[in-house]
């Protein structure tokens, strides 16, 4: 079992910077693919961005390419979303995920997810 609890979602103006983490229970947290997905208002849950536990194995979806950047450490059980060039479009509820493969981007295929953090863009 995996316990993901995010934090440091908020306000902020489009252009600024912001980054989320999420604490993970559970010894077996290295063996797992982290990544995050988001949810703005009306609009399906769509993936962000996954890292898997080997070097390289990280993919981001097209629309945060360049403007954001995963980050795991295994001795801390924390991975982190770095987010840059915020745009009022990046406003969701941002989760992070637990699963066992960083190229999977479907909702049904992560395991584990936290209960999420806002991240609200104003323009």
């Amino acid at each position: 079992q995996v316990q993901l609890v995010e934090s440091g979602g908020g306000l902020v103006q489009a252009g600024d910077s912001l980054r989320l983490s999420c604490a993970a229970s559970g010894r077996t947290f290295s063996r797992y693919a982290m990544g995050w997905f988001r949810q703005a208002p009306g609009k399906e849950r769509e993936f962000v961005t996954a890292m898997g536990w080997i070097a390289g194995s990280t993919y981001y979806a097209d629309s945060v390419k360049g403007r954001f950047t995963i980050a795991r450490d295994n001795a801390k059980n924390t991975v982190y979303l770095q987010m840059s060039s915020l745009k009022p479009e990046d406003t969701a509820v941002y989760y992070c995920v637990a699963g066992p493969d960083s190229r999977l981007r479907g909702i049904h295929e992560y395991d584990y997810w936290g209960q999420g953090t806002q991240v609200t863009v104003s323009s």
